[in-house]
């Protein structure tokens, strides 16, 4: 493991801890979160394990941990490749997130997993930027900071996170189309829009879960499982986009 590597694997592991503090302090108990098998429209296995309750959504959790492994860097120095392994270390810690919040419907639990999605999203929007504009210390410290905080909305208001979370699309968006004018080519801009059909998707069929779930096709494969199919897919076009545009030019 390269320098790095090292880094960021401090940076995640050091943020996740202080994350978890903060849960487990108790510091967010107020917030709003959906919690047990109802809000699901996969149907709960009874003679299966906790752990594989709903084998469905549970497994399908194993995408981000493949994920994080492909395309854990293994090549290539510098910024491009810290920037890169803090993504891959964030698709990596999160597949087991998710999969802790199905086993357990532990209320906490589900407070960090929204949590750590906007972090994962302002990633992508500063690689983005720093694609666009260079790496620029002070401005990567305070979009961390502003995400981490922003999820102080969902104490505030019930839609709080949503709230926050739309923000933070529409950041990604607005970095991804400075930096695909600025360095992009017809590739990387279909890698571009493919992503964000996955993200409209991860969004869309999330909703409507237990609404799709009047159709036979949706009733074990639910939506819920197929949003995190999108997610998955919207995580690896990230990468695709992000790493097309810092290869070095010919």
């Amino acid at each position: 493991m390269g320098p790095e590597e090292r880094a960021a694997l401090l940076h995640v592991s050091g943020v996740s801890a202080l994350g978890l503090a903060v849960v487990a302090a108790g510091a967010l108990d107020s917030v709003a979160v959906e919690v047990g098998y109802g809000h699901y429209a996969e149907p709960p296995v009874p003679w299966l394990p906790a752990a594989l309750a709903m084998p469905c959504n549970s497994l399908v959790n194993l995408g981000y941990v493949a994920l994080g492994w492909r395309w854990f860097p293994r090549r290539g120095s510098g910024r491009p490749r810290y920037l890169q392994a803090v993504f891959a270390l964030m698709a990596l810690g999160y597949g087991p997130l998710q999969w802790a919040r199905l086993w357990s419907q532990h209320p906490r639990l589900a407070v960090l997993d929204q949590w750590a999605t906007l972090p994962i999203f302002a990633w992508a929007g500063l690689w983005c930027h720093v694609l666009a504009q260079g790496w620029e210390p002070r401005c990567a410290g305070l979009t961390m900071a502003a995400s981490l905080l922003s999820y102080s909305l969902a104490l505030a208001h019930s839609r709080g996170f949503e709230v926050a979370l739309g923000a933070h699309v529409a950041g990604v968006a607005a970095a991804a189309w400075r930096a695909q004018r600025r360095r992009g080519d017809a590739a990387s801009g279909w890698t571009a829009a493919a992503g964000f059909t996955a993200c409209l998707g991860f969004v869309a069929l999330k909703l409507a879960d237990l609404w799709l779930a009047q159709w036979g096709p949706f009733q074990r494969l639910s939506g819920h499982f197929w949003s995190k199919v999108c997610d998955v897919l919207q995580f690896h076009c990230a990468f695709l986009f992000a790493t097309r545009l810092g290869a070095p030019r010919p």
